[in-house]
């Protein structure tokens, strides 16, 4: 069980940014409220069963990601770090095992600029999913912004 961020390099870390239209306090919630999260989380097509959801440090997250080619993805995951409204990261049990750091930044006029990091302990790892993944994250980003016109505040 890693409780600590790994330090990587730059080829070991596939890393999307947005800057979002909300203020910080709500797309964090997008993030740690479950009932939010299995909404958006994930690519275009893809939703989602969340199985366990223990939003604190040593907490589990499982859930299943259901494919729109019906394949299900399970997932098996721990939460490493969290910090209110500016970080939120996980260990990945499941392969392909992977870090996510997700850091929350305020930015003029009332939006949120997120750092979403993927870190890997090699190169290689981290080389076999970046083809696919960079624009996943964005599909992935797209429906969080819908979700936050969902959140009531």
């Amino acid at each position: 069980m890693a409780t600590e961020i790994i330090h990587t390099t730059p080829d070991c870390e596939i890393v999307s940014s947005r800057i979002f239209n909300a203020p910080r306090a709500l797309v964090y919630r997008a993030w740690a409220e479950p009932n939010h999260l299995k909404v958006w989380w994930g690519p275009a097509g893809f939703t989602n069963t969340f199985n366990e959801f223990d939003f604190r440090v040593g907490g589990k997250w499982s859930f299943i990601m259901h494919g729109p080619d019906k394949g299900n993805y399970a997932n098996e995951c721990e939460f490493i770090k969290i910090e209110y409204p500016l970080l939120i990261a996980w260990q990945r049990f499941s392969k392909p095992i992977f870090q996510v750091v997700a850091t929350f930044e305020e930015v003029p006029e009332n939006k949120t600029k997120l750092v979403f990091k993927m870190l890997f302990n090699t190169a290689e790892e981290c080389s076999k999913l970046k083809p696919f993944v960079v624009d996943k994250n964005e599909e992935n980003f797209d429906k969080l912004e819908k979700e936050l016109l969902n959140i009531v505040i």
